[in-house]
Parts: structure tokens; C-alpha cells; sequence
């Protein structure tokens, strides 16, 4: 017989299901569960604020497809947490939440720091519940890691009230850890029809999401993607679901995305969507997006299949699954035609940046090129794909450059928010990925508005001396509201701009951190080759002109094929 308090039955349960980090601050209503913590093997990441606990706990996932948890007490630390929750909610990314709750007599009360976690989580979650016992925790706990692994997977809070955390039990052996549930087949007959549907197409595409690269979906697709010579377009968020360089690789769809990539699906006659919901900033004007195309929807979740386009063959299933089964079905085919008129594309147009040497679209590829120099000398011997830096961003213009001009060469290697958009997503972020990833180096692409979101992480970065290399493009203003207040607004510049700019660089080495001011180009490649060297963190500072847009640039209501921002040879 064992015998537990539930605090310590928490701690068990997460050791048994392979956690070794967790992220969070302390409080009131939790403090029992933290001081088991301390007698744990489980490594506790103390950050400045729960909001980057929850971010912390995404970039160890979506830079490994292991679940992660964060913790916070009750009241202003859930509140603060619920933030990273919808996030991870809204991108579809595993995470188990464990938060304290006020003692079980005072719920309803109003009690010091009480919320209704519950009810405030219920609608940013896909399973929230508070234990009412500790025998409850036995079975609440190792489910949640199964529901947010299963399926679209998603974050599960567990809200456990302080004497919940205290409470002794007996019970006679450990649950077993728990897995995801396994996904069903799909239908034979819906397969059959998806097949010949690509048989017959003479302009079929892939467009792949963020599914194709949770479900561990990237190689089945890209064997697909050879045998059937079907080239690939990819969300935001399936950045990575082919190499940059590959010659099927079309590039990023939506409203900053390529032309080659827009164009492909605006004339395909075939579009075979994995794991990607047709997020209205990748599709455009809907009835413009695909007009020509039949559609195989390809998704784990049933409710995002004929939520915007009829499909042609709905099928419901995991992608790494579907495509797996559906391609032994297909015989090899070539679309020379096709083909050609995409690369025509893919090299005819270009974004309008024109040709300053100071503009991201020079420095991004020029940091990246640095990058492999650096990464490749020190782990010289090593496969390509660790030689290779994470990249993480945070929300604005900087995060679109970089997704279009970053050199991605594998699923998971780009990390950014997707649906939430969340700024002050990318230094918590990258942490997170520098924890789960030891020996590894990471960018953190930031921009003047959205480090400031979360600065006070520098100090948890700092502590723990990861090899985490933050650069800031400073523009003076949040350059995405600019922009967008210029082109569609008629420049009316409306609380975008700022009068006074902090010293970046001095609040960095305030914190510590070996920090450099690259207000002078000459001096940029070996300021960025010291910025990735050795061990531990280093910040950049780069400033850019604040006129400066991202394009191509398609406005609301347009269609993607109509953007704005795209040189053609001879204009």
C-alpha cells in the first residue's frame, strides 16, 4: 500500500510520465505542491512572470512533440498564465497546466486570490477541470496528458485546490503513464477516392499545416511529394514540412507570403490540405483562394473539415496516418508542365524590398549563413540536423521576414505563434527550446514592440546561461501597425510610434547578458559570429529604418494572387 499526500501523488505521477522540467512561480495556493517539488528529481524553472512559464512549456514542445507543464498559484498567477494557455490552445499544442486553487471550503467565498479558473479556462482549453479530492488526481492527472496528446492536441488544466495538495491517501500501486489515445483508420473508400482524384489531376498542390509536422507527418509527405511530383505550400505554421531548398517547395501562402506559393493554389486544379484549417490570413479572399480546385481535406479534428470549403474527400484522421495509407495507392507521375510554370514563378516574382544592404531581407539570410558557419565548425561531425540553430520569433513584422527568408530545414526548427499572434511569445519561447534541447543554439527574432512584452525574462535567461541568442530588429514603433496604418489607413499614424526608445543594450547587460549594439553595419558579421559563439546568452541589437514594410502585402478583402509589393522582371 502507498500511501501519499496529494501534492506528492502530483510529483510521482509527473516523474512516471517523463517530466523533468516544469516551469512556473510559486504562491499561496500552491506552495504544498512546491515543496514536494523540492524533494522531487523534477527541475524547476523559476521565471519573472507565468506568462513565460506557459510559453517556456511551448517552446519545449513544439521543439520536441513532448507535452510540457507549467504551474501557477491562484488568482493573478493563473491570469497571468491564461494568456500562453489560449496560445497553445489556438495552435494546437500539447501542454498540461497545473494550477493551485484556494482550500476546498473557501471556493465561492472570494476568498484571497480566488478566481474561477475553471469557468475563465474552460473556453482556451481542450480539457479543464479542478479536482475535488486526492484520490481524483490518480486518474485526472495522467488523463490530461492523454487528451492533450490525443487527437488535435491542445492544453489540459487541472485546478487543485490547496488542501486537495495536502491531503493524505492510501492506495495500492501507480497509474500507468499514460499515452495518446490511438487514432482510427481512415475509410478505405474515402482513400480510394482521394487517390484517384490525384490520378487524374493535372495541377495538384499540397497545402500543409501545422498538423503535417505534429503528427510527425513530414517524411511520409515528402516521399509523396517526390513520387507524384506534387509540389508543396505550406501555412505558417507548416513551415518546415520540406526543406527551403527543395525543388517541390513552393514557400509560405497568406497575406505575407510568397507569389509562387499563392499562385499555386489560386491555379490548381487539385489541393490536397493536411493538418491546415484554412486560416482566413493564409487563404485570402475566400471564394479567390482555390477556384479551379476539388479539395482533399485531410485533419484530425472533424470540425475543421467543410468549415470553409466543401471537401471533395473529407478525411478525418491523423495526417503522418492518411498520407502514409493514401500513397502506396498512387502511381508515380510527372507534371512537367506544372512544374515549370511554377518555378517560372518562384523566379520571376519577388518582394519590393529593393536592394539597401540594411534591410532585413539582406540581414536575415546574411545571420543565417553565419549560423551554419558557426553551428557547423562546432559540431563538426555531427548530422546536418544538428549543426542546425532553433529559431523562435515573436509577432510583427520581424516574424514575417523572418518566415520568409529564414533557410528552414526541418519540421520543428521554426517557432513562432500562429493563430493568437501573441507578442512577447519568442524569448520565453526560446528558453523553452534551449531547455529541451541541450548543446543547441537558439535565435530568438524579436522586434523593439515585442521584446518589451516579456523583458523581464532576460533575467531567467541569464540564470540559467542557455546558449539562447536574442536579436532585435528597432524600428522605434510597432512596425506591423505602421504599416498597416500607412497602406490601409492612409497614414493616420495612431499609437504606434514611440516618442522615447529604451537602451536595449544597456537593459540587457543589466541583466547579464554579453550584449552588443550593431548601430554600425561595417562591424555586422563579426558582431553576428560572436552573437552565436561559445556558451551562453547574447543579445543583438539592430536598428532599421522605421518606413520599412513587409511584402507581399495582400489587404483585406483582396485576393492572395492580387498583393501588393510584388516586383515582376521589367517594372
Amino acid at each position: 500500500m502507498i500511501t501519499a499526500t496529494g501534492a506528492q501523488i502530483i510529483t510521482g505521477i509527473l516523474e512516471r510520465q517523463g517530466v523533468s522540467t516544469v516551469a512556473g512561480i510559486p504562491g499561496g495556493s500552491i506552495l504544498p505542491l512546491y515543496d514536494e517539488l523540492a524533494r522531487s528529481s523534477i527541475r524547476h524553472i523559476l521565471v519573472r512572470h507565468e506568462q513565460a512559464a506557459g510559453f517556456i512549456a511551448q517552446g519545449m514542445t513544439r521543439s520536441t512533440g513532448k507535452t510540457a507543464v507549467c504551474m501557477a498559484t491562484s488568482g493573478p498567477g493563473v491570469m497571468n498564465l491564461l494568456t500562453a494557455v489560449a496560445d497553445a490552445r489556438c495552435d494546437s499544442i500539447p501542454m498540461v497546466v497545473i494550477t493551485g486553487q484556494v482550500n476546498r471550503h473557501l471556493i465561492g467565498t472570494d476568498a484571497f486570490q480566488e478566481t474561477d479558473t475553471f469557468g475563465l479556462s474552460l473556453p482556451i482549453t481542450k480539457h479543464s477541470v479542478m479536482v475535488k479530492s486526492a484520490e481524483e488526481l490518480l486518474t485526472a492527472l495522467p488523463r490530461a496528458f492523454a487528451i492533450a496528446a490525443s487527437g488535435r492536441p491542445g492544453p489540459v488544466l487541472i485546478d487543485v485546490p490547496r488542501d486537495v495538495q495536502l491531503e493524505k491517501i492510501s492506495f495500492e500501486e501507480w497509474p500507468s503513464v499514460a499515452d495518446r489515445d490511438a487514432a482510427s483508420a481512415p475509410a478505405g473508400d474515402l482513400l480510394n477516392k482521394a487517390a484517384a482524384l490525384i490520378m487524374k489531376a493535372r495541377r495538384p498542390a499540397f497545402f500543409c499545416g501545422g498538423g503535417v509536422i505534429a503528427s510527425g507527418a513530414a517524411p511520409a509527405l515528402r516521399k509523396f511529394a517526390e513520387k507524384c511530383d506534387i509540389p508543396v505550400a505550406v501555412s505558417l505554421l507548416g513551415i518546415g514540412v520540406l526543406p527551403w531548398d527543395h525543388p517541390l517547395y513552393a514557400g509560405m501562402v497568406g497575406m505575407h507570403g510568397s507569389f509562387a506559393a499563392n499562385s499555386l493554389l489560386h491555379d490548381a486544379d487539385l489541393i490536397i490540405a493536411a493538418g491546415v484549417r484554412f486560416d482566413d490570413r493564409a487563404v485570402g479572399l475566400i471564394r479567390e483562394f482555390c477556384p479551379a480546385a476539388e479539395i482533399i481535406h485531410i485533419d484530425i479534428d472533424a470540425a475543421e473539415i467543410n468549415k470553409i470549403y466543401p471537401s471533395a474527400v473529407p478525411i478525418i484522421s491523423d495526417a503522418a496516418r492518411a498520407l502514409e495509407m493514401l500513397e502506396p495507392l498512387c502511381s508515380a507521375r510527372k507534371h512537367p508542365c506544372w512544374l515549370e510554370t511554377l518555378e517560372v514563378k518562384r523566379s520571376a516574382a519577388t518582394a519590393g524590398y529593393g536592394d539597401s544592404p540594411h534591410h532585413p531581407s539582406v540581414l536575415i539570410p546574411r545571420i543565417a549563413a553565419l549560423a551554419e558557419q558557426v553551428q557547423t565548425e562546432v559540431h563538426s561531425g555531427n548530422s546536418l540536423q544538428d549543426t542546425r540553430v532553433f529559431v523562435t520569433t515573436d509577432v510583427g513584422q520581424h516574424q514575417m521576414w523572418t518566415a520568409q527568408l529564414w533557410p528552414v530545414s526541418f519540421p520543428r526548427q521554426f517557432i513562432t505563434s500562429g493563430s493568437l499572434g501573441t507578442m512577447g511569445f519568442g524569448l520565453p519561447a526560446a528558453i523553452g527550446a534551449a531547455l529541451a534541447n541541450p548543446g543547441r543554439r537558439v535565435i530568438c527574432f524579436s522586434g523593439d514592440g515585442s521584446i518589451m512584452m516579456n523583458v523581464q525574462e532576460l533575467a531567467t535567461l541569464a540564470e540559467l546561461e542557455l546558449d539562447v541568442t536574442v536579436i532585435v530588429f528597432d524600428n522605434a514603433c510597432l512596425g506591423m501597425v505602421r504599416q498597416q496604418q500607412e497602406l490601409l489607413f492612409g497614414g493616420t499614424y495612431s499609437a504606434c510610434i514611440y516618442s522615447k526608445t529604451p537602451n536595449l543594450v544597456r537593459i540587457a547587460e543589466g541583466f547579464g547578458i554579453y550584449s552588443f549594439d550593431l548601430d554600425d553595419y561595417t562591424r555586422f558579421d563579426t558582431v553576428i559570429t560572436k552573437a552565436l559563439s561559445g556558451s551562453g546568452p547574447r543579445f543583438v541589437r539592430i536598428p532599421i529604418a522605421q518606413e520599412l514594410n513587409v511584402y507581399p502585402f495582400v489587404p483585406a478583402g483582396k485576393a492572395n494572387i492580387d498583393a501588393s509589393g510584388v516586383i515582376f522582371p521589367g517594372e
